[in-house]
């Protein structure tokens, strides 16, 4: 290991802090990104979790995770609406590390309400309704993942949308009484793809197809040259900085 990288290691090792201007500056001082899962293992006081929608950020995380050993519990939200192609992502990534990820399933009696409420597919008569599909699909079943956690790892990086722009490496978030972490926040595109490659990461082959960020096959359709990497999010809706609520609830909420 060069000598740069053990000494910032070294300072990772030395106390498990929980403060999120410290822990950004140690990531800040890592590249590897190995190097910053396990530094975010030993930084934080508590278990770590990651929620990975399997797309090419988290891809990425996930096999850091994997050839480090890091300690994190992996999951996935199956809202019952992935496309064909992320299920069989989920088998192919667990076949090549050799571990599962836990699948967490929305609750049956939230989803029926809402069909029953709004119809099969509701979700596009308004922003309201599209938000409280993701609520049910998502939003709930995150936070029963996330019970019980310290730190929250994710793949969010300041280049994906005009609304990630300001992502930090570490803040806390109030509402969910953790930290959430972001070890890619300072990467760019070149960058990742530079590493799925170098590392012969397995991908969804929606993102050939052009769907840079996937989500549920009703709401995600593949973008245009020179559109935003989430236009094809939930593209009938007039929104700035479109999000499902798992990464930007209101600050009312948050506070």
């Amino acid at each position: 290991m060069p000598f740069w990288n053990i000494l910032a290691v070294s300072a990772c090792l030395s106390s498990r802090f929980s403060e999120p201007d410290l822990i950004s500056r140690e990531l800040a001082a890592l590249p590897l990104l190995e190097r910053r899962i396990e530094c975010l293992v030993r930084s934080v006081a508590g278990r770590v979790v990651f929620s990975t929608s399997l797309g090419v950020e988290d891809q990425a995380i996930f096999h850091a995770i994997a050839t480090s050993s890091a300690p994190i519990d992996v999951f996935t939200l199956d809202t019952g609406r992935h496309f064909p192609e992320t299920l069989d992502t989920i088998e192919r990534t667990e076949r090549r590390y050799g571990l599962r990820i836990r699948v967490i399933a929305p609750a049956s009696d939230h989803v029926e309400a809402l069909v029953a409420r709004d119809g099969i597919n509701g979700f596009r008569a308004s922003i309201e309704a599209r938000k409280a599909c993701c609520d049910a699909r998502k939003v709930k079943p995150l936070q029963r993942a996330l019970a019980g956690a310290a730190g929250w790892l994710t793949g969010l990086r300041r280049e994906q949308s005009g609304g990630r722009l300001a992502t930090p490496f570490a803040e806390f978030d109030k509402s969910l009484g953790m930290l959430k972490l972001n070890p890619l926040a300072d990467w760019s595109l070149d960058q990742l793809q530079a590493y799925i490659a170098a590392n012969d990461i397995p991908t969804n082959p929606l993102h050939a197809r052009g769907y840079p960020s996937i989500g549920c096959q009703p709401c995600t359709r593949a973008v245009q040259p020179g559109e935003d990497a989430r236009a094809g999010r939930w593209w009938w809706e007039n929104e700035d900085g479109k999000e499902c609520g798992l990464h930007n609830r209101p600050i009312a909420e948050r506070s």
